[in-house]
């Protein structure tokens, strides 16, 4: 069951994600994008804060000595200067950098469809940058695997799709640099020293990163329009479950499986959403849908063997 910790984690991180659209969109109902983004980020920041001093307080009082150095995975550590880039350099490609060419991407190209298959690539390149920058090893189920995945996803996207244009050359580049961006994260993350629990990391990168939206979020319209209970609740979900639970787990996985192994989860989101609004909403799910999910599931099987075929 150890082993299967990360899978676990992975996969309850990918259903988060999977359901923030929902919640997202019922914000902006009320907020500005980069209002609600300052929002639930100052929030997951707080708790982690919060969180993350009451455990190392407790882990310090039961052993009665310093650092608690980490008796509790949520026991929040302190980053030695010589690590402190690592953690910078993450918390400005995501959330920051991720969330704008998220937002500018989807404003570029013409259809929303379009834009969400271009964000769902990071498992198609995922081997690149692992290779490149990990010099992780990608095998043959890695790359069948992805392939599956990937053509599954593609699949639940497209599949009864009102348009296919696909906009602008800026909307592409945007797409491109966004997916590269999560994928430097993910590259950051297995850099960062293993002494270091998720909750310490999470805590650091996403306090940088609320530092810099607030700097660009004082250059933009903070109009508000009457604030519902739903676009509360929304916001909650967003800071508690998407900004800092899903992170945490995802961090944790990376750490453990690595960046190809980890980031081809990534295809479970339009999956898990599909069923959500099915589930939810009653939204037709035609079979070219279910194929596509069952692909994503085959290949996620595959690409997590680590024996090679032949």
């Amino acid at each position: 069951m150890k082993n299967a910790h990360p899978y676990i984690a992975i996969v309850t991180a990918m259903l988060i994600w999977s359901v923030s659209g929902i919640a997202i969109k019922e914000a902006l109902t009320v907020f500005p994008p980069l209002t609600l983004i300052v929002l639930r980020f100052s929030i997951a920041v707080v708790l982690m804060l919060c969180i993350g001093l009451s455990a190392r307080a407790l882990s310090r009082r039961r052993t009665g000595k310093q650092s608690a150095n980490e008796e509790s995975g949520l026991a929040l550590q302190r980053v030695k200067r010589k690590d402190l880039p690592f953690f910078l350099v993450g918390g400005f490609f995501q959330p920051f950098l991720y969330f704008l060419l998220e937002t500018f991407t989807y404003d570029a190209l013409s259809s929303p469809t379009i834009a969400e298959a271009l964000l769902s690539t990071a498992p198609v390149f995922a081997p690149a940058f692992g290779i490149l920058f990990l010099r992780e090893k990608v095998t043959r189920n890695n790359v069948l695997g992805i392939a599956l995945s990937t053509a599954g996803m593609l699949m639940l996207i497209l599949v009864g799709a009102d348009s296919f244009a696909l906009g602008n050359a800026w909307g592409l580049l945007t797409a491109f640099l966004a997916v590269s961006a999560a994928l430097l994260y993910s590259v950051t993350l297995k850099r960062i020293p293993a002494q270091y629990n998720s909750l310490t990391v999470v805590f650091h990168m996403q306090a940088f990163s609320l530092l810099l939206f607030v700097a660009v979020w004082l250059f933009m319209d903070k109009t508000a329009a009457e604030v519902t209970a739903n676009a509360v609740l929304s916001v909650l979900y967003l800071a508690v479950f998407s900004s800092v639970t899903a992170f945490i787990l995802f961090c944790y996985t990376v750490r453990k499986i690595g960046i190809t192994r980890a980031n081809v989860f990534n295809n479970l989101r339009p999956a898990f959403t599909a069923i959500a609004m099915f589930l939810l909403f009653n939204e037709h799910l035609p079979w070219g849908k279910l194929a596509g999910i069952a692909l994503i599931i085959t290949g996620l099987y595959i690409c997590q063997q680590k024996k090679a075929t032949h």
